[in-house]
C-alpha cells in the first residue's frame, strides 16, 4: 500500500505539492473548505476546515506527513494573528496524535536582519505586524511536541501562481507587451523562488526525518532584480521586454493612509527598496536538490500562463 500524505490548502503550493507526490505514486488527500484540488486517481479532495481540530483527527489518520499549506483570508496582520495560530496548533496536535510529521512552506518575513544575506541560521526574531505573526508561529512549531519542518522561500514564481509580485503582477502584463509597473525599485537584487522548487524540498524534507526539527530555505536561484526576472519572462515568451517603471516607496505609504490594502503591502516594501537576498547552499546540501535554472522556470510559467489564456 502506497503511503499516504495528507495537504490542507489547494494554493499554488499546496496543489504542486499534491501534484508532486501523486506523481511518485503516493496516495493523497487534500483537505480544503471547499474540497477542491488536482484531479489524479492517487489524490482524495476532502472538505475539511482545517483549523477544525474535531474533524482533522479522522483526516489525518495513517498519514506519515502533513504538509500545512492554507493561507490567512486577507493579507492583513489582524486575519493572521485571528486564524493562523488556531489552524496551526489544531493541525500539529491532529498530526502528533497520528504520529505524522508536519511540514510548512515558510516566507522571510521573520528574518530580523533582512540587510544581510539571510541563511538557515539567521537571526529570526522580527517584531510587529505580519512579520511578528511569522516570528510567533515558528517559535510555537519549535515548542510543539510534534515533529516538524519549517521550509523558507522567496517571494514565489510559477505555474499556478496569481497573487505575487511575479505572479498576476508581472506575466499578464509583460506577454502582453503592457508597461510594467513594480514597487520599491526595479533594480534591487531580490530572492524568488519557484514554487515547484519549493514542493520538491517539503517533500524530501518530509521523507528525511534526519532534517526534521529544523528551519531550511527552498532551494533558490540567485537573486535578480524585478527588472531582470520580467526580462527572463519575455525571452521564454518571445516578446519584446516591456518598459519597466516602480511605483516608488513615498507614494505606496501615502497611499497607504487611505487604502489598508495599500497599507498592507507598505509594511513590506523593506524588501524591495534594497537588496533582499537568501542564501539556500546548506539546504542544497542537507537535502540534494538544486534551483531550477531560472530559463527554465521562466519557461513553465509563461507556457502555464498562456495554457490559462
Amino acid at each position: 500500500m502506497p503511503e499516504l500524505y495528507v495537504v490542507t490548502g489547494a494554493g499554488p503550493v499546496g496543489w504542486t505539492i499534491a501534484e508532486q507526490l501523486a506523481g511518485q505514486g503516493n496516495r493523497v488527500r487534500v483537505l480544503t473548505r471547499s474540497g477542491s484540488g488536482p484531479a489524479h486517481p492517487l489524490i482524495d479532495r476532502m472538505s475539511v476546515d482545517a483549523s477544525n481540530a474535531g474533524l482533522l483527527g479522522e483526516a489525518i489518520a495513517g498519514a506519515s506527513a502533513v504538509f500545512h499549506c492554507i493561507h490567512g483570508s486577507a493579507y492583513a496582520a489582524d486575519a493572521w494573528m485571528r486564524e493562523l495560530p488556531r489552524a496551526e496548533e489544531a493541525v500539529l496536535a491532529a498530526a502528533g496524535e497520528a504520529g505524522a510529521v508536519v511540514v510548512f512552506p515558510e516566507s522571510l518575513y521573520s528574518y530580523s536582519r533582512p540587510d544581510a544575506v539571510m541563511a538557515e541560521d539567521s537571526p529570526r526574531d522580527a517584531q510587529g505586524g505580519k512579520r511578528g505573526v511569522r516570528t510567533a508561529l515558528l517559535k510555537a512549531r519549535d515548542s510543539s511536541p510534534t515533529d516538524t519542518v519549517s521550509v523558507v522561500a522567496g517571494d514565489f514564481f510559477g505555474p499556478r501562481v496569481l497573487n505575487s509580485h511575479a505572479g498576476e503582477r508581472m506575466v499578464p502584463a509583460v506577454l502582453a507587451g503592457k508597461r510594467l509597473l513594480v514597487i520599491g525599485s526595479a533594480d534591487q537584487p531580490h530572492s524568488f523562488t519557484y514554487v515547484p522548487d519549493l514542493a520538491a524540498a517539503m517533500i524530501r524534507a518530509a521523507q528525511t526525518p534526519s532534517v526534521w526539527n529544523r528551519v531550511w530555505h527552498a532551494p533558490t536561484g540567485p537573486a535578480v532584480t524585478q527588472r531582470q526576472l520580467a526580462t527572463a519572462f519575455t525571452e521564454a515568451g518571445g516578446v519584446t521586454a516591456p518598459k519597466v517603471g516602480a511605483v516608488p516607496g513615498w507614494l505606496l505609504r501615502a497611499m497607504g493612509f487611505v487604502s489598508s490594502g495599500t497599507r498592507e503591502l507598505a509594511e513590506t516594501l523593506y524588501q524591495f527598496e534594497r537588496p533582499f537576498v537568501m542564501d539556500s547552499h546548506a539546504s542544497e546540501a542537507a537535502l540534494g536538490l538544486h534551483p531550477t535554472p531560472l530559463p527554465e522556470a521562466a519557461a513553465a510559467t509563461v507556457a502555464w500562463w498562456r495554457a490559462r489564456g
